[in-house]
């Protein structure tokens, strides 16, 4: 018997398998889903090596967010074992000029006051306005991490390595969605993204923030199930 395929589903920034649990369910019923933590590692390849490391000889991988920029550290480092590849709700921009101090004063705000204050200011950004309800559970999933691991992942998107020289390389069905209100990352970003993949397709999904797995969960579902030619 062949075995079942795998499909990675990589997390973002604070992030845990709650971003992804409507898509781990949907997946389940056609492949084995495996879900890292990346909690306390402090770089981008170390995140897609982790990830690397428990991977079979072909898989397919998603990442949202800090986990797309780890997905395409594991195309840069293993091309030809990865069959599909979806970028959710990212970016491949550099860091800019005043976005060590903005990400610091999150990390100070944690130190300071707790990670449930510093949730407080950065999730509602996230979420589109429809979607605020699922500040609670967000918050929760937010919990899970501490100040020192959440200063582990900012440094790990401070010292980001260049994606964008990445995306030529790829030749694997891609994927490419984010929410059109994203303000986090938003849809200009996504549509260089998709014309720099040859072949890729991009989604966009209305009513939306950063938050897209859980903000609109069957929408990316459905574009997911797709993605992998299961719908």
């Amino acid at each position: 018997m062949d075995a079942r395929p795998a499909v990675f589903l990589l997390p973002g920034l604070l992030c845990d398998e709650f971003i992804w649990r409507d898509q781990t369910g949907a997946f389940g019923r056609f492949a084995d889903v495996i879900i890292p933590d990346f909690r306390n590692i402090d770089s981008i390849g170390a995140m897609a090596d982790a990830a690397l490391s428990r991977a079979p000889a072909k898989f397919s991988v998603a990442g949202h967010s800090m986990g797309a920029r780890a997905a395409l550290e594991m195309v840069r480092r293993a091309p030809d074992r990865i069959e599909r590849l979806a970028l959710l709700d990212t970016g491949i921009h550099p860091r800019g000029p005043a976005e060590e101090g903005k990400r610091g004063a999150l990390v100070d705000l944690a130190r300071r006051q707790g990670m449930a204050a510093m949730a407080a200011e950065w999730l509602p950004p996230m979420l589109h306005p429809a979607h605020l309800s699922l500040l609670g559970p967000l918050t929760e999933m937010v919990l899970g991490s501490t100040p020192d691991s959440f200063a582990a992942q900012q440094r790990a998107l401070l010292d980001r390595p260049n994606a964008r020289e990445v995306l030529p390389m790829i030749r694997c069905p891609t994927l490419v969605l984010c929410g059109r209100e994203d303000q986090w990352s938003p849809v200009p970003q996504h549509e260089e993204i998709a014309a720099a993949i040859p072949g890729s397709k991009l989604v966009i999904v209305d009513e939306c923030g950063h938050m897209s797995p859980a903000e609109q969960p069957a929408e990316v579902t459905k574009a997911l199930l797709e993605w992998m030619g299961w719908a």
